[in-house]
């Protein structure tokens, strides 16, 4: 091979052609996308190699507009305002936000397909869709998992977005869109959790998108990078609000609360 082709062939890639005057993704030009593809279309595009159906792209667009923001109490929010009173421009409060989403904070809905999956997988070697969820959480339980990926909240005791995303994701089954299949193990682990624990926990937002994604065909790593995704359209609306805002350097509290302190009372060097 030689100098030029081995240049060439360094990375190679199905996603996108460019050369001079031509850029196409997955064969599309981008002059033919622009305008007929929505933003939701043009992900699927280049995650999965081809154009969505319209049922397909609307269902993952509302996923996505589910999970765009909750709030500066969320971490990656905070962390975006706050990055923005340092001085590090809008790329630097965004990077500085997403690069939190991990497995506590933006790895659930991940953890929750996943979840979905292992549920689906034994009741494809034959047991009730009942009792496989009740036998992923007992084995959740027994590697020590407190919290159930994609169920709970700190703050509401009913989530209102995953009703109206099973909603969705039920219309979706009824047009012949999706199966269905990994919307039934999430309300499986619904069912299941409520009766182990004696009361219903809500399922949150991770729980929600998790099984739309999973119905969509994303495999579940793909299921936090989605996340990510939609989560940035909150952090760059919050960022260049706090920009606009004003302030310096303002942390996660008021200058006037001080942390509390639990160490050592004074004591001097001798």
């Amino acid at each position: 091979m030689d100098t030029r082709n081995a240049a060439e062939d360094w990375w190679r890639t199905s996603i996108i052609e460019m050369r001079p005057n031509v850029i196409r993704f997955r064969g599309y030009p981008i002059e033919e996308l622009i305008g007929n593809v929505g933003f939701p279309g043009m992900i699927w595009l280049m995650l999965r190699g081809e154009l969505p159906t319209q049922a397909q792209a609307d269902l993952l667009g509302a996923a996505m507009v589910a999970g765009v923001d909750h709030g500066p109490q969320a971490p990656s929010i905070a962390i975006a305002r706050m990055a923005i009173t340092c001085g590090v421009g809008i790329n630097g409060a965004m990077a500085s936000a997403a690069n939190v989403l991990g497995d506590v904070h933006g790895g659930a809905g991940e953890q929750a397909l996943a979840l979905y999956e292992r549920v689906l997988r034994r009741q494809a070697e034959g047991a009730s869709l009942e009792d496989a969820a009740a036998a992923e959480l007992d084995a959740l339980a027994a590697r020590g998992v407190a919290h159930v990926p994609g169920f709970g909240h700190r703050f509401h005791t009913e989530d209102p977005r995953p009703p109206r995303m099973f909603e969705l994701i039920d219309r979706a089954v009824a047009a012949g869109a999706v199966s269905g299949k990994v919307a039934a193990a999430a309300r499986a682990i619904d069912a299941a959790l409520a009766r182990k624990k004696g009361r219903r926990i809500t399922m949150n937002i991770d729980g929600a998108t998790a099984a739309v994604y999973g119905e969509l065909g994303f495999p579940a790593p793909l299921a936090r990078g989605l996340f990510v995704l939609s989560r940035s359209v909150g952090i760059l609306a919050h960022a260049w609000e706090q920009s606009q805002q004003g302030g310096r350097n303002k942390g996660p509290i008021p200058r006037e609360c001080l942390w509390t302190y639990d160490g050592p009372t004074l004591r001097h060097v001798e």
